[in-house]
């Protein structure tokens, strides 16, 4: 008994003693510098996203930061991700940002948050939930109010889990971001009087501010772009700026003549898209200006120190020179941190740098997760979408094609379908699709559209009596840009052959894999060129991180017990898929392939011990 007490009044004087040590610590932005117990220091941050990889691995991902020499990890909060249909909020798993920040503090790192609500971060439509498109006299990121009561709703919900993780309150969140990039949209959106822009971005930082985040704000956007972007009471950052005196004399020219100075995006690397290389960039160059910064007591922020995957339907996507440039399912982003969490050639370049200019230690490289390669997965049945999947759906009936929201549906496929009792032919246009589809007659593959390299039409021949199936898939959201009000789904016009609209009795059946396929009650079927689910089990001694072999197939998405690898697609450059050593178990596991496809039967599917992010396979002209 009275060594229970003593055990007990031990616990309470540690718990008091570590309280009073969390509320002693202060962080300001003061007399041009940032000061952290009175103390002027310099940042030295690296941003990881919680989202991007399973909990299970944060504290190995945050450790691999802090041994790169980073004292500051930032993080982007992804508003879909966190509320996951309307009024749904999961914090909880892979989605416990509470727990990511506890972690980060356990690691020994300062957190920087960037809540948004808008986020940008090639991540499916900013990170906006796909139903606010939905609500009546909605317009996103303006002064609406709509749009400004669901950012409360959301902006409540988050500092209700983690207002308490600020430094102020003994946690180790130093900054905030008001929004996002402001500046750029401003730019692109001159339709707006730049005082309404204005008025929108304060009231999210006043938002904030009413739900409790009481740290220094800040603003994050190319330097020309501050006369949009920057917002009154927030420091501006400049994002990608490597000449340090362009950066002191505009953060001096919009914060009162003085500093601190950040880079809050220092690109050790940078996106990539399906069908277009893959980006490289050179460690010398990000070492030398990481030098400059550290040499001229300029803070940043590597975006990104390690990138992840968009696993499951979570990645974005831009419009440039293409109607839509879809995001690769890694979002690797040639980061010093490979996106299973290995130290890159640029990794050891900048942890050798640091050591040359920081006074605190710098910690050991962790131990990276063991890795495996899988010989060979039998793949022993098969279920024809046409043949089975769609039998057990009810389809929606509408004289016209509906888009997914209409459908209430955010992600996914939709089988578009419709009998015609007389013959028709000549050409097919779809001019309103969003993003990606392969048409067929009688079951018949007979070619495929594609948005992203604006092919909306092809030649068909429909016989009296016949069935026209028109497989659409959504290839993620625009994130960026004026047109991320324009992000509806599906078939958004007409379905027109030689120009004549076509309507009657469409039926639609939706396909939104928000779940691993039960495909217990099907009986296995197989028709060479129609999409299929391939499935099959395999048996492990012992589990580690892999990547799956996707070379050989066409276009699709996996499961693995259950979980939602994202997609892959044979153009690349991606050819691999990270699965987690995490999601693995020994004994039994489970595998289910979605292949829309399908021009060659497999038998088996392997893995390999590298990733293969570099390959592009394009089709001839």
């Amino acid at each position: 008994m009275v060594k229970k007490l003593c055990l007990l009044f031990l616990s309470i004087n540690v718990f008091l003693f570590s309280k009073s040590f969390a509320q002693q610590h202060t962080f300001e932005v003061k007399n041009g510098s940032f000061v952290y117990d009175g103390k002027p220091i310099q940042i030295h941050s690296g941003e990881m996203h919680y989202s991007r990889v399973p909990h299970e691995y944060w504290r190995q991902r945050l450790k691999m930061i802090k041994a790169m020499g980073m004292n500051t990890v930032t993080t982007y909060v992804f508003w879909n991700f966190q509320e996951t249909a309307p009024g749904v909020w999961n914090f909880s798993g892979d989605r416990d940002i509470a727990k990511f920040i506890k972690t980060a503090q356990d690691v020994g790192l300062f957190v920087i948050l960037r809540p948004g609500p808008y986020v940008c971060a090639e991540w499916e439509f900013g990170g906006y939930p796909w139903w606010l498109q939905k609500v009546p006299g909605m317009h996103v990121r303006t002064l609406n109010q709509p749009f400004l009561d669901s950012c409360k709703t959301y902006i409540q919900h988050l500092a209700a889990q983690i207002k308490n993780l600020q430094i102020t309150h003994g946690g180790p969140i130093i900054m905030v971001q008001a929004e996002n990039e402001f500046g750029s949209y401003v730019a692109q959106r001159k339709d707006i009087p730049l005082e309404q822009h204005k008025k929108y971005a304060l009231a999210i930082k006043n938002e904030l501010v009413h739900n409790g985040f009481d740290v220094p704000f800040f603003t994050a956007d190319a330097t020309y772009l501050f006369k949009g972007g920057s917002v009154e009471g927030a420091l501006p950052c400049g994002n990608g700026e490597d000449n340090v005196d362009t950066l002191k004399k505009r953060v001096n020219e919009f914060h009162n003549g003085e500093g601190p100075y950040m880079v809050s995006e220092f690109y050790p690397g940078w996106l990539d898209h399906w069908g277009e290389k893959f980006v490289k960039v050179g460690a010398k160059g990000v070492v030398n200006q990481t030098e400059k910064y550290l040499k001229n007591g300029v803070s940043f922020s590597y975006y990104m120190i390690f990138g992840g995957t968009n696993f499951g339907f979570t990645s974005g996507a831009n419009d440039g020179d293409s109607p839509i440039q879809p995001d690769l399912t890694s979002y690797d982003y040639d980061a010093p941190i490979s996106e299973a969490g290995w130290a890159t050639p640029k990794f050891d370049s900048l942890r050798s740098l640091m050591k040359k200019y920081v006074t605190y230690q710098i910690p050991d490289v962790p131990d990276a997760v063991l890795v495996i390669a899988i010989n060979e997965i039998k793949l022993n049945k098969t279920v024809d979408l046409f043949n089975g999947i769609v039998k057990n759906i009810q389809p929606v009936v509408s004289d016209t094609p509906k888009t997914f929201e209409d459908l209430n549906q955010g992600f996914g496929y939709v089988l578009y379908r419709k009998k015609f009792d007389n013959a028709i032919n000549g050409t097919l246009d779809l001019k309103g699709l969003r993003d990606y589809a392969l048409v067929y007659v009688n079951g018949k593959k007979v070619g495929e559209l594609n948005r992203q390299v604006k092919k909306f039409t092809i030649n068909i021949d429909i016989p009296a009596n016949a069935t026209l199936d028109i497989l659409v898939e959504n290839m993620g959201r625009i994130n960026y840009g004026p047109n991320i009000e324009k992000n509806l789904k599906g078939i958004i016009s007409p379905v027109m052959i030689n120009g004549k609209i076509i309507t009657g009795n469409w039926n639609m059946y939706k396909l939104p894999f928000d779940q691993v396929p039960d495909l217990s009650k099907q009986k296995s079927s197989y028709v060479a060129g129609n999409p299929v689910i391939y499935q099959g089990a395999f048996k492990l001694k012992k589990v580690g991180d892999t990547f799956l072999d996707m070379s050989n197939w066409g276009k699709g998405i996996v499961f693995i017990n259950g979980h939602n690898l994202g997609r892959y697609w044979k153009v690349g450059p991606q050819q691999t898929l990270y699965l987690p050593g995490c999601w693995l178990k020994k004994g039994k596991n489970t595998i289910q392939i979605f292949e829309q496809q399908n021009d060659v039967k497999n038998e088996t599917i392997s893995s390999v011990t590298k990733p293969v992010l570099d390959k592009l396979n394009l089709p001839k002209e």
